[in-house]
């Protein structure tokens, strides 16, 4: 067995069970960092398929920005784990029968393109993961797919706004338009109040501080029971 094909078997196991830990991991934050993980082999395989630029795409872009905006996501919302799986169970009949729709599409697709793959000299010489023949796939053959995926994220990032800008009951806000449109009454009010004689005010502190001293007078121990020092 050849290097390459060992690598590409470790690359594939990891990903395989870093997906997995994505999907199971009770904590989202331990899920993003597995899905992390799980992008770094894939970027691995597309190395050993000599695809350099998809590999270096897949981690600047997707390791370097989406998960980490992923990320500072998941910490900011601070999502209540324990409420969200409150209604799990209720929720499982529908969710196993749409995954296994989406596995029954994803079988048939794959089947019918395992089916009409004839491999030609031609391909297997191409440059798979350069620049040029990537955006002409793109851009002619799959605009369709790319489009759908850029709609995707639209919605992914509309989502992430709204989630945001959620009112919290522990948060302290304001709004900067009354901010603005504030007046000198609304910040400062002029109270009237009662005169009070100067010696009034001279008794009352002296009795206060007569009052004091006698309770200080009243708790302190006795000199006179202090035990002697014995030389």
């Amino acid at each position: 067995m050849e290097f390459k094909t060992v690598l590409f078997y470790v690359f594939s196991a990891i990903m395989l069970i870093a997906a997995t830990r994505v999907i199971t991991a009770r904590n989202p934050v331990h899920a993003a960092l597995f899905l992390v993980l799980a992008f770094f082999n894939a970027a691995g395989i597309w190395m050993l398929l000599k695809a350099e630029f998809l590999a270096i795409v897949l981690v600047l872009v997707y390791v370097g920005a989406v998960m980490v905006l992923f990320l500072f996501v998941v910490m900011m919302l601070d999502i209540n784990m324990d409420r969200m799986r409150e209604g799990f169970w209720s929720y499982l009949p529908l969710a196993t029968g749409i995954g296994v729709v989406i596995v029954l599409e994803m079988a048939a697709v794959l089947w019918r393109g395992f089916m009409k793959f004839e491999q030609e000299a031609e391909a297997v010489g191409a440059n798979i993961g350069g620049t040029k023949e990537l955006g002409l796939l793109i851009y002619t053959k799959y605009i369709l797919g790319f489009e759908i995926a850029a709609a995707i994220l639209l919605v992914a990032i509309i989502a992430a706004v709204a989630l945001t800008l959620r009112r919290r009951k522990d948060t302290k806000a304001f709004n900067p338009g009354d901010a603005v449109r504030v007046k000198r009454n609304d910040r400062l009010r002029i109270v009237k109040m009662a005169t009070v004689d100067q010696p009034a005010i001279d008794a009352a502190a002296k009795a206060a501080a007569l009052a004091a001293a006698e309770a200080q007078a009243a708790t302190a121990p006795d000199a006179s029971a202090a035990p002697k020092e014995t030389k």
